[in-house]
């Protein structure tokens, strides 16, 4: 639609792994381990042997096209994802995720059109792996709730650090690892661990939606820092191995912005470009630019900095026409303000005022983050915002921190950060200056009651630890979304806003002006803005949806 093509237009297709080759992966395994994860294999052989191991002709069919299949390595999708479209024109490359067909992680180089790997850990040694099984022990959802560990580890101390190290994972100084497969379930089974695990941690793991206690708060931070570790010696190993003082990250390990940012900070490379959707959805951008680039051998354009992701809003985009029509459509009470400086005006009114704004702009993010395409909004300086975004709009867990959206030109007035962070994926802290010391009969709270202290000038963005999960916002990238920004700053003296994506709980991000108007309704938010129209929660009428008013969310 965007492009404004179609299946007939197609030359070349590109899947993100070799299906075959993670066949023979999942066979070998389970072999390996028989009878033992023979529950499991029963569960996977029929989706592989009715779907999976014909994905060419599904591919050819679902699309309609009968152009050529390539098929790279899920880690070369990984690091073709990560160094062609950075604003790098010669840089080492680092993949970090579960396990593609073998791989679990991997390191090589890139220069020009061409990526070479160079070296690999394999299966079932895997970082990615090893952090997941931790996040179903403290009883979130593999695959979606290892974010959640992180944002937890700042309430914790690293207590179990050591007996990760000692019993579960050996960590080599290069950054290699061989992992006690003994405490693991993952290889066959249906659970990440077993029971030694639970015996080596004191018991079973954490029942999801019950209390979080100080044991799940040490853990989560036990298992950031041996994280941490592993990654800072990896980027350290690849800097000596390859001689290159740029370094290009993807895979699903490195959405752990917390360990980005130490990167950053340890000044183990020059420059770091992380790929915006970093994990296995980038895949698909990796693999249409690896058969672009390596099989076809088109020639790589490099603007130095400024990559290729165009800010990452590579989604759909509906215009104010198409807005329009739907608002008629549905007899939507709406407000259609043309002149952008009165939009902007009202909606920095609003924002200071400590009403929730969804702001549904321009073509929709690419990957896991909001990035003021398709963002809930509020004022950062409001100690109460945080309470209110998660209990009120998200319907999510108390302790989850949101992301500031800083000017680009203000970040260092505000956070440690001497770098853009425009796809949010980098950790700062907020410099001393914007502080709240934390007064002295404050100090021995402990636990989630951390989240009532105010840290910083910005409480509603800066984390129990002082830091802050930052996107920096530029004119020429978003220039819509930094007026706004900009707008908030001439009004407060403050150039920032939360930023969380636009979705309730357990759902995806709101894609169409229904979907942004849908989620408006179900949820206590203030004011919408769809590109230039502005509705007001006030004038609505009752909304009832595909399955009425939401009572309950999707547990993610």
């Amino acid at each position: 639609r965007e492009a404004g093509c179609t299946a007939g237009d197609v030359d070349l297709v590109a899947f993100y792994e070799k299906p075959f080759i993670k066949f023979e992966r999942i066979l070998e395994t389970y072999l390996a381990f028989a009878p033992r994860g023979i529950r499991s294999f029963m569960q996977a052989m029929p989706l592989w042997l009715r779907e999976k191991l014909w994905l060419p002709d599904l591919i050819r069919e679902n699309l309609g096209t009968e152009a050529p299949l390539v098929f790279p390595e899920h880690h070369e999708t990984h690091a073709a994802s990560a160094f062609f479209p950075s604003p790098i024109e010669e840089a080492a490359f680092l993949t970090l995720d579960g396990v593609g067909e073998w791989t679990t992680a991997s390191y090589g180089t890139g220069a020009g059109n061409q990526i070479e790997i160079l070296a690999e850990l394999r299966f079932p040694h895997s970082l990615g792996l090893l952090y997941s099984a931790f996040t179903y022990y403290t009883g979130f959802k593999v695959n979606s709730g290892e974010y959640k560990v992180m944002g937890l580890a700042p309430y914790g101390e690293p207590r179990y650090a050591d007996v990760i190290r000692k019993h579960l994972i050996d960590i080599r100084d290069d950054g290699s690892f061989m992992m006690n497969m003994d405490y693991f379930n993952y290889g066959a089974g249906l659970t990440m661990t077993n029971d030694k695990f639970d015996e080596l941690f004191g018991g079973p793991p954490r029942i999801p939606e019950t209390e979080l206690t100080k044991k799940e708060m040490d853990i989560a931070r036990s298992i950031q820092d041996v994280t941490e570790e592993v990654m800072l010696k990896m980027a350290r190993h690849v800097r000596a191995q390859t001689g290159m003082k740029n370094c290009c990250f993807a895979g699903g390990v490195v959405l752990n912005c917390v360990g980005n940012g130490k990167i950053c900070r340890e000044k183990i490379f020059d420059h770091i470009w992380i790929q915006p959707a970093a994990g296995d959805a980038g895949g698909s951008a990796g693999a249409a630019l690896f058969a672009w680039h390596q099989v076809l051998g088109n020639e790589r354009r490099v603007t130095p900095g400024r990559d290729a992701m165009r800010g990452s809003f590579l989604g759909p985009e509906f215009g104010d026409e198409e807005i329009g029509r739907f608002l008629k459509e549905g007899n939507v009470p709406h407000e259609r303000i043309d002149n952008e400086e009165i939009l902007l005006d009202r909606v920095a009114d609003c924002l200071i005022q400590e009403k929730v704004v969804g702001w549904f702009q321009g073509r929709m993010e690419f990957g896991p983050r909001a990035l003021g395409s398709r963002s809930i909004l509020g004022d950062a300086r409001s100690p109460r915002m945080q309470a209110i975004l998660n209990s009120k709009i998200k319907f999510r867990e108390s302790f989850r921190p949101f992301a500031p959206s800083v000017l680009d030109e203000c970040r260092s007035e505000w956070f440690e950060l001497d770098v853009e962070s425009p796809y949010m994926l980098l950790t700062a802290g907020v410099i001393p200056g914007r502080r709240i010391r934390v007064k002295d009969g404050e100090k021995e709270i402990r636990g989630l009651n951390l989240i009532h202290i105010p840290r910083s000038q910005v409480p509603a963005v800066t984390h129990v630890d002082y830091s802050a999960r930052v996107q920096t916002v530029d004119r020429e990238t978003n220039p819509v979304y930094h007026s706004l920004i900009r707008k908030f700053h001439q009004k407060t003296g403050c150039p920032i806003l939360i930023n969380t994506s636009f979705n309730v709980r357990g759902e995806p991000m709101v894609c169409t002006p229904r979907d942004a108007y849908a989620c408006f309704m179900r949820t206590r938010m203030d004011y919408l803005v769809l590109g230039r129209f502005f509705l007001s929660k006030d004038t609505q009428p009752e909304f009832i949806g595909p399955s009425g008013r939401r009572d309950k969310v999707i547990l993610d």
